[in-house]
């Protein structure tokens, strides 16, 4: 089976960093590229995020601007996309932004390994998926989604996330807004962090567009999974 067009949406500083070395969220980018972002949400299927960043951040993923919402609504969706938890041991708070924050369906991707009392109580606020055995198996899990009628899945992070689905060859693009400022700090995350590529292996890219926005640039990039 298939799997959903997937692509990775971040911002970045001039140094390659997603948040600081506490993790916490910046500002980044301006006003331009937080509405391409909008519309990337309400023109998704789905919008999946790691539970690195549902701790760090509690972003609820939500379509903000009105008209987008009423768009999808007229077409017979939700007025949000579906909301994924990347989530091996069941950790999402239960009193989550994505929980109480905008209708539409939840999903919380656990492993076997996640406590059955955890998922038991997060069954009750989503649709709890679970599959691998330590860590959620992430190829079985996009064959799942498509089955499910998820064609275009957004990725939000964080760092480790964007690696485990590069790295598993289950990205088709990457578009990165690189801001204009620093951030610095040896364990601040990157765009992607992880175990990283070795020599042989490194993953290659195709620039699809370069683009003046706000007080930085935005990097769309096709990635070549077939080399």
């Amino acid at each position: 089976m298939g799997r959903p067009f997937t692509f990775i949406n971040s911002a970045m500083s001039a140094d390659g960093k997603i948040s600081t070395k506490e993790r916490k969220q910046v500002r980044i980018s301006g006003d331009v590229d937080f509405d391409r972002m909008d519309d990337l949400r309400a023109t998704s299927d789905a919008v999946m995020v790691g539970i690195g960043t549902i701790l760090a951040d509690d972003p609820s993923l939500t379509v903000k601007s009105e008209a987008r919402r009423s768009s999808r609504k007229s077409k017979g969706s939700d007025e949000n996309p579906i909301r994924i938890v990347i989530d091996s041991k069941a950790r999402t708070p239960l009193d989550a932004d994505i929980f109480i924050k905008g209708e539409g369906k939840r999903i919380i991707a656990v492993s076997g390994s996640a406590p059955a009392d955890k998922v038991e109580m997060l069954q009750q606020k989503a649709l709890v998926i679970r599959t691998g055995e330590e860590r959620v198996d992430l190829c079985a899990l996009m064959v799942e989604l498509n089955s499910m009628g998820i064609e275009r899945l957004m990725v939000e992070g964080g760092s480790t996330l964007n690696w485990a689905m590069l790295s598993n060859g289950l990205v088709d693009e990457v578009y990165s807004f690189v801001g204009n400022l620093l951030i610095g700090g040896i364990s601040a995350p990157t765009l992607v962090d992880g175990v990283g590529f070795v020599e042989n292996d490194i993953l290659p890219l195709k620039l699809m567009s370069l683009e003046n926005m706000d007080e930085g640039v935005l990097l769309k990039w096709a990635v070549i999974n077939d080399v």
